[in-house]
């Protein structure tokens, strides 16, 4: 097969793209350069995309021996990613921009001109598994966890739909991510030993909220408990995620001494209510914009969710109400934000994934 290779100058990617390379595949490695303006080097693990990944990219081909280019997406990231994640914030929500960024760059812009172009699948370096759980339907393809628990990114390509999977390869959802490193070496790549991303990329020192203020500006208001009582002042509701615990400033100690959380942002009136932890339990939850990765169930079924990158799945039963995902949790979750995603799992397998919208 034909396989435009994703490559980001780390290490999964690369040892991704020596893996199709070995299978037989005919493999070109595309660098997306994602940024106006990028810096020359990364913040230690912060950030990504910089120039100095665009090289380590270059030179992990180079050792592969295929061919490489640099496609400027930073137009379409710009648009899909950086303003949907500020516009999110300013709604009250709370925005997963690695999701956004696999539904609308690396599997859809990328995707779509690999195909025009003449390539079968694009390979990336996301820890994940590809099944296809019956011979003789080949274009049939399910989402599965990997095998790396810690490392799982299963989560974040919810959102993918099957005609998207079936041209999707995921050569690291076998193997765990110190065995990729020591493969990484073996092969002579010299990103062997280069640290992981973290944090949000397009924000590489780390300050989400000076860049949410860039772009917002700011604005004061309360922080108010469930009962109207103004507790403290803040500058801006886009500073806030619900759940949050560190940070509130709060000029009145709660009669208990027990620790306050945001329980709700009206970015209509810019206030945020803050209150206890168990206010924050939530065994109910509905989303919008639901994708299936296997095909759209009909009536409720028992199955897991998960509402974070990182989080524990919890087992659920899940439905479609009049085009809404309800699921209702066997156990209350806690911090549950409008605007982060809830993938539902069949064991390993993900089924779906939606948008949480704000509920009581």
């Amino acid at each position: 097969m034909r396989v435009l290779a994703a490559m980001s100058g780390g290490v999964d990617s690369a040892v991704a793209a020596a893996r199709a390379v070995e299978a037989g595949h005919d493999v070109t490695g595309v660098h997306l350069a994602l940024s106006k303006n990028p810096q020359s080097f990364r913040s230690g693990a912060r950030g990504c995309c910089s120039r100095e990944d665009a090289h380590d990219a270059r030179r992990a081909a180079d050792v592969l021996g295929i061919d490489f280019y640099v496609w400027d997406l930073s137009d379409r990231f710009a648009a899909d990613v950086v303003d949907d994640f500020v516009a999110e914030y300013a709604a009250g929500h709370t925005p997963n921009p690695c999701l956004r960024c696999n539904e609308k760059i690396k599997f859809s812009a990328v995707l779509d001109r690999a195909v025009a172009l003449g390539f079968d699948a694009v390979c990336t370096g996301h820890y994940a598994r590809l099944v296809r759980p019956d011979p003789d339907e080949p274009g049939r393809v399910e989402l599965h966890r990997a095998v790396d628990a810690a490392k799982d990114q299963s989560y974040v390509l919810g959102v993918l739909r099957p005609d998207q999977l079936a041209r999707a390869m995921f050569p690291l959802g076998d193997t765990v991510k110190t065995d990729v490193r020591a493969e990484a070496a073996r092969r002579g790549l010299a990103v062997a030993e280069k640290p992981d991303s973290h944090d949000i990329c397009f924000i590489p020192d780390g300050d989400t909220q000076g860049f949410l203020d860039a772009r917002l500006g700011t604005r004061p208001g309360t922080i108010v408990d469930a009962d109207g009582t103004v507790l403290g002042s803040h500058d801006g509701s886009h500073h806030y995620t619900v759940g949050q615990r560190r940070g509130l400033r709060l000029g009145v100690p709660a009669d208990d001494g027990r620790p306050r959380y945001v329980l709700d942002i009206s970015p209509v009136t810019n206030t945020v209510t803050v209150g206890p932890r168990e206010s924050l339990h939530r065994q109910e939850i509905h989303a919008d914009r639901p994708v299936w990765t296997t095909g759209a169930r009909s009536g409720a079924w028992r199955g897991a969710v998960q509402v974070r990158a990182h989080g524990e799945p919890v087992p659920a039963t899940v439905e479609i109400e009049d085009g809404r995902l309800r699921a209702v949790t066997d156990e209350p979750l806690t911090g549950v934000a409008p605007g982060q995603a809830v993938v539902c799992y069949d064991g390993t397998a993900v089924v779906a994934s939606a948008t949480i919208v704000p509920t009581r």
